[in-house]
């Protein structure tokens, strides 16, 4: 067994509960046995209510457990003498990409361009890497007129996950911006709280590489501490002169497979705890809640 194949597992059994459970709801609450209305209210009702907030609660438990699973470390890259993460996402808007777990503060255009000949790769033996013609980039943004939004939906604002690093932020990494999708201030809980294999990401505004086509010295960014989604001034209107704020990180296009099978790792006991647990629920007595009123 391994964790791999729990969704699947926890998908049947939640199945197979919900089914279990509606039947011996059913018999507790047959309009044939209550003796009226008064009856029904008081028995079925909050029987009812008790198995499936019981039974959904403890199910969600379970599920949120096994999200954001896209990003791998599939080795390192030597840089500048250092060791940096490859990380892998299978899936960011439909693209598999490698990420350079580093994190550049100044001259980005110059380092970007000469980064592949300053990288040592160390590819675990368990993958190979397909580059492909792909270069090391900055991430994409889907570009647009600038529109503020909370809900996702724009090409500013909150809550965007179009882009590579707003999907980052938000989808893969899981975490919540400071605005929630209907426009509420979130009073805790957001912000850069969980950057899962990556040791470099930062509280702070990435360039994309894609630039603003409504104004030719602005570009897309993206502010991890915020979540937001905006545009950043990269060249002044006079001097031409590069800006040498924000930030820069890099991800390549590549093909990734696996070559050896991991070994499996254990399933945790709490899980069978909780499994066995909610089995037990549908098979008590039918007169259980009758003599348990207040369960």
């Amino acid at each position: 067994m391994c964790f791999d194949d729990i969704p699947s597992i926890i998908a049947g059994l939640s199945i197979f509960i919900i089914d279990c459970g509606a039947k011996l709801v059913k018999d507790q609450i047959d309009p044939m046995r209550c003796k009226g209305l008064e009856d029904l209210n008081k028995g079925g009702s909050m029987k009812t209510n008790s198995i499936a907030g019981i039974v959904s609660s403890l199910t969600l438990f379970l599920l949120t457990g096994f999200s954001h699973a896209a990003l791998t470390t599939i080795g390192t890259a030597t840089y500048a003498g250092q060791e940096y993460n490859l990380i892998w996402d299978d899936d960011n808007n439909g693209n598999s990409i490698i990420w350079l777990d580093y994190t550049q503060s100044e001259n980005i255009v110059s380092w970007l361009e000469g980064l592949e000949e300053n990288l040592t790769y160390n590819i675990d033996p368990a993958y190979t890497v397909d580059w492909g013609t792909s270069t090391w980039r900055l991430p994409s943004t889907v570009s647009g007129p600038y529109i503020f939004g909370f809900d996702g939906t724009t090409t500013g604002g909150y809550n965007i996950t179009s882009s590579e690093l707003g999907h980052l932020f938000y989808e893969e990494l899981g975490n919540l911006g400071y605005f929630s999708s209907d426009g509420t201030r979130y009073l805790s809980g957001w912000g850069l709280l969980n950057t899962g294999d990556f040791e470099n990401l930062l509280a702070v505004q990435y360039w994309s590489g894609t630039a603003y086509s409504d104004f030719w010295n602005a570009i897309w960014s993206f502010n991890m501490y915020l979540g937001h989604q905006s545009l950043l001034m990269i060249i002044d209107n006079t001097s031409y002169r590069v800006y040498n704020y924000g930030y820069g990180i890099a991800l390549r296009n590549a093909q990734v497979s696996l070559l050896e099978t991991p070994a499996p790792v254990p399933v945790p006991g709490t899980i069978w705890l909780f499994g066995f647990g909610l089995i037990g629920l549908v098979v008590l007595p039918k007169n259980f809640f009758s003599k348990h009123p207040y369960f």
